[in-house]
């Protein structure tokens, strides 16, 4: 895939911003004038707002594109809204929106976002997408692939978290190798850290950013507002213009890489090690699967189920302990230990199939 930039020749990090929903024209043009002065690259702005429950504030429609066309004329900054539908691109497309985006409860949906890319189809207009609600890569990329084949080769991607059902300090939780699972099999396109809708509250927005500059990400799409609190969706993860740049003023950007002689060799060193403790990995993986078959074998001579709950809470709460010891958070030695124990089940099916085999047989 030939993914072109949306923001050439930028210079990281690419900062959109803007309100969550277009309440007035005064508040739009107001928040538009205050952070013209910041020389952001993209002014932001929902026109159309899918909500989750249909009480909720779902932006004042097609006649708020008119204040984003006065956005354009007053200050000069380039302009985006959400499109969840083929209206909303015709429609946007009328009024010269510069750059739509996929937002993720549309991106869950192949079908909405074919219905897109179709409306889309001879059209030259950057397109971000943002990741669909729950962890899937796969549809990620297929929201991406649709709208590529449909001739849309100016594509980010924006990663805004993902849902999850607990108790979590974050609105949606970050799930950071997906991004960058996608970069990898994207390696062209941009990649922009939606940080509001990760954080869902402001006291974490400066940390969140952080981290993605620190991933490489290409830039930070933020909420900004005149008067947060007051906003009609979303208050809590809003800033004020003055606030944004107070983050973006802390923000330490780091080089994607180097031609220092001595770094490159220190760092050359360090993979060699991560190299060796990688083999040293697979080889304990390996014995530990090994066991696990003998395991199975025994539980097949004695007809005792694969799996057992009691043990595998004893197994995961002793690895939680064990991981906070060497600095590894619970969500990481979660996903790892049942990642582990699925093969271990997979191992101890295997025995199990073939017992059934040899008695059939004998049969």
């Amino acid at each position: 895939m030939d993914i072109r930039p949306v923001f050439p020749n930028f210079q990281r990090p690419v900062l959109i911003a803007g309100p969550c929903s277009a309440e007035t024209e005064a508040q739009v043009l107001s928040t538009a004038h205050a952070l013209a002065e910041q020389d952001i690259d993209l002014f932001r702005a929902g026109i159309w707002k899918p909500r989750t429950r249909p009480d909720s504030f779902e932006g004042v429609g097609a006649k708020g594109l008119a204040w984003l066309r006065r956005v354009k004329e007053e200050t000069g900054l380039k302009v985006t809204t959400e499109v969840a539908n083929a209206n909303h691109v015709y429609e946007a497309l009328k009024y010269g929106i510069d750059v739509l985006w996929v937002g993720a409860r549309t991106t869950v949906n192949p079908f909405s976002v074919q219905e897109i890319a179709d409306a889309l189809r001879g059209a030259d207009v950057p397109v971000l997408v943002k990741n669909p609600i729950n962890p899937d890569l796969k549809l990620w990329m297929g929201a991406i692939e649709r709208l590529y084949k449909a001739g849309i080769t100016r594509l980010a991607a924006i990663h805004r978290g993902f849902s999850y059902f607990g108790e979590t300090r974050y609105r949606n939780v970050p799930r950071w190798q997906i991004p960058l699972e996608l970069k990898r099999h994207f390696p062209d396109m941009q990649l922009i850290c939606d940080n509001s809708h990760i954080c869902g509250r402001r006291d974490l927005l400066l940390e969140v950013a952080q981290k993605a500059l620190d991933l490489n990400f290409d830039g930070l799409m933020t909420e900004v507002h005149p008067t947060p609190d007051k906003a009609w969706s979303d208050a809590t993860q809003q800033l004020t213009p003055v606030d944004f740049v107070h983050m973006v003023d802390q923000l330490v950007v780091r080089q994607p890489t180097t031609d220092d002689t001595d770094f490159l060799e220190t760092l050359d060193n360090l993979r060699h090690q991560i190299d060796e403790l990688d083999e040293e990995l697979f080889q304990i993986l390996g014995q530990r699967m090994q066991v696990a078959e003998r395991i199975g074998l025994y539980k097949r001579r004695n007809n005792i189920s694969i799996f057992q709950p009691h043990r595998w809470a004893q197994i995961i709460e002793k690895a939680v302990i064990k991981g906070r010891q060497w600095g590894l958070s619970r969500e990481f030695v979660e996903v790892l230990f049942k990642a582990i124990h699925d093969e271990s089940i997979n191992h101890q099916e295997r025995v199990m199939k073939a017992a059934n085999n040899e008695l059939n047989v004998e049969r």
